[in-house]
């Protein structure tokens, strides 16, 4: 199964869900998806620093062991390549791709590889609601539903979500990018 594939590469981190959905075969993730993995420390083989770079708060269901549907963070447009060379292979046609970028200025469709990538700017907040918004999901349309089934309903309703934002190419999509500035008066005083 892919998720256990990825699990035992150490490719998933941070893992709030992972397990199959109501529906036999269809299995959903939510953490962290790693993009780039640290380095191996000093005479190990096996013992890894932590990832340089990773999907944040992702949401993944996995069908016939292809990515259905994705959804997440990218701190920077630069990693949308990234991504698209670790897990191409893993990717179905059809798949749906909804990502947050943190320093893009406006929403925007990209085609890599046969995918059509739809690009969300994010300011604050966390992933999951955010989408949850995004794709006018009621917060009780979730209650009793399993982890994993929450992830599935977020699927379903992604499969008939439309956007108005531009495809264009990558190219184009880095000319719409900015340099994020975070505050750093955050935390305990």
């Amino acid at each position: 199964m892919l998720l256990e594939t990825y699990e035992t590469k150490g490719l998933l981190t941070v893992t709030l869900v992972n397990g199959q959905t109501g529906t036999a075969g269809v299995y959903a993730y939510r953490g962290d998806l790693v993009l780039k993995e640290g380095s191996l420390r000093d005479g190990s083989t096996t013992d890894r620093r932590p990832p340089e770079a990773l999907l944040i708060h992702s949401a993944i269901i996995v069908e016939n062991d292809k990515i259905k549907f994705i959804n997440g963070l990218f701190p920077t447009l630069a990693l949308l390549p990234v991504f698209v060379e670790k897990y191409k292979d893993d990717i179905a046609g059809d798949c749906i791709a909804l990502f947050y970028v943190e320093n893009i200025s406006k929403a925007l469709q990209v085609e890599l590889e046969g995918v059509t990538y739809i690009l969300l700017p994010f300011k604050e907040g966390l992933v999951w609601n955010e989408l949850l918004e995004e794709l006018y999901i009621e917060k009780s349309e979730l209650k009793s539903q399993s982890a994993e089934d929450k992830v599935a309903i977020a699927f379903a309703a992604a499969k008939t979500y439309k956007t108005k934002a531009p495809l264009v190419t990558f190219a184009e999509a880095e000319e719409n990018t900015f340099v994020v500035v975070k505050d750093a008066s955050v935390g305990a005083i």
